[in-house]
């Protein structure tokens, strides 16, 4: 980690939610770093306080952070729910 002050964007309960916004921070160009207690992390907890996840963020990316963040919980990378297959079927048999 950088000598940044590390800010604090979201908190969520267990590793794949944590994960997919790692994900999409960090393709936003935004250094990500991910809080655990440790006992929650060693017995893969994620419920409780023990299974709660800090997602943090250098300062100096706090805005962008939030505003993709924002953006996310306003569904603008949701599914529109259509698959590659769906719109192109491929070669003719």
């Amino acid at each position: 980690m950088s000598g940044d002050r590390w800010e604090v964007v979201a908190e969520v309960f267990g590793e794949l939610e944590a994960e997919l916004l790692r994900g999409l921070l960090e393709a936003g160009g935004v250094e990500v770093f991910l809080s655990q207690e440790g006992a929650g992390r060693a017995y893969g907890l994620n419920v409780g306080m023990l299974g709660k996840i800090q997602v943090l963020v250098p300062s100096r990316d706090l805005g962008s952070a939030l505003a993709i963040l924002s953006d996310y919980n306003a569904g603008k990378y949701a599914s529109t729910g259509l698959e590659a297959s769906d719109e192109d079927p491929g070669p003719e048999s």
